[in-house]
């Protein structure tokens, strides 16, 4: 069983440097996420598109995967990676009454870059105004009506042939601390998430959406001392029994502060895995050496095999899971598009302002 089938990764830059080689011939990642670093901003189009090319099949060539998740961050706002002339959509919460529309266009322009998952949509609730890291990321302030935008946003997606991802299960729209600096911390019970937090996620998986993202929040009255990242009474309890998903479980960038230091001890993975979590990602955005990270965590998922702390039985049914849902997502090859679309796109992100 190779760690690899459920692990996705960043790399370093707009090439490939030899560790980011050496790592994914070694463990063979089943994926790759994007970030701005990988795109070189600030040259023309048809100059950044080439070398992204080159930079993408690079990556297939090294870990001699036909299929692989080549995913990005894409929403609106400040979570656009790429550079121009790929459209500056505002913010989900700007763009709501034109979510299936945005998600069409957004899922042009990813293709065009041989993308085929878009960790998006946020189904957390724009419920905290002094939330960091969510707020008008989310669709609304109320559970109902995010719901709604963000099922909206899903079907634009999934039309257009982009495998999509609810996050940031069981909801980070009520934090104020950033998980990518720190562990946030909510002390709602159970009955709480129901009634707000946890309705788009119903929503969303009523209509079969493949991927959810965990949210690396502790919820004590839940999940106890644990994350929900790797919380069993969280995934396994609520998400996968209770909601009845499915689907493929992935992990909120482990590089995150949030958790980082956790995935620095043995047994952490299979905690993860045994909680219900499929895949996981580790894109690399720590300035402690992000290979030696990747290996550390991929040797204890060895060990922890070996040790009995992780069944094989776990590991095959996460396998299965990943396997079907990749066995579904379109391959695609990196093109330029003509420049009418991008003016339509344009014409598309203006409107949506002027809709709020």
């Amino acid at each position: 069983m190779s760690f690899g089938n459920h692990l996705i990764v960043g790399v370093s830059g707009t090439s490939l440097t030899d560790e980011d080689k050496r790592i994914l011939s070694k463990i063979k990642p089943v994926g790759i996420c994007f970030f701005a670093k990988n795109f070189c901003d600030g040259e023309p189009y048809g100059v950044w598109l080439q070398t992204f090319n080159k930079l993408s099949q690079d990556i297939r060539e090294y870990t001699e995967r036909e299929s692989m998740f080549i995913s990005i961050d894409h929403e609106g706002g400040r979570v656009i990676r790429p550079p121009l002339p790929i459209t500056r959509f505002p913010y989900s919460y700007v763009c709501r009454k034109r979510a299936r529309e945005v998600a069409i266009a957004m899922a042009v322009e990813l293709k065009s870059l041989g993308i085929n998952v878009s960790w998006a949509p946020v189904a957390d609730i724009f419920s905290n105004p002094n939330n960091p890291i969510i707020g008008p990321r989310a669709f609304d302030t109320t559970p109902e009506i995010a719901a709604q935008f963000a099922r909206e946003y899903f079907f634009g997606l999934k039309e257009s042939g982009i495998i999509a991802c609810a996050k940031h299960f069981p909801g980070h729209g009520d934090t104020s601390t950033d998980s990518h600096l720190a562990l946030p911390v909510l002390n709602l019970t159970k009955e709480q998430l129901q009634e707000r937090e946890l309705i788009p996620f119903k929503t969303l998986i009523s209509e079969k959406i493949p991927l959810i993202m965990t949210a690396h929040i502790l919820f004590p009255e839940i999940g106890g001392d644990k994350p929900a990242t790797f919380s069993q009474s969280i995934l396994n309890g609520i998400l996968r029994k209770e909601m009845g998903f499915e689907g493929v479980v992935v992990s909120d960038d482990l590089d995150m502060k949030a958790v980082a230091d956790m995935y620095s001890q043995s047994g952490t993975v299979a905690h993860t895995l045994n909680a219900g979590c499929d895949l996981f990602l580790m894109c690399g955005n720590l300035p402690s050496s992000s290979t030696e990270r990747i290996e550390f965590i991929a040797k204890d998922f060895v060990k922890s095999l070996e040790n009995g702390s992780l069944e094989e039985s776990v590991v095959e049914v996460a396998n299965q899971r990943i396997e079907k849902l990749l066995s579904e997502t379109p391959q695609y090859t990196v093109k330029m598009l003509d420049k009418d679309i991008f003016l339509q796109h344009a014409e598309l992100a203006i409107d949506c302002s002027y809709d709020n």
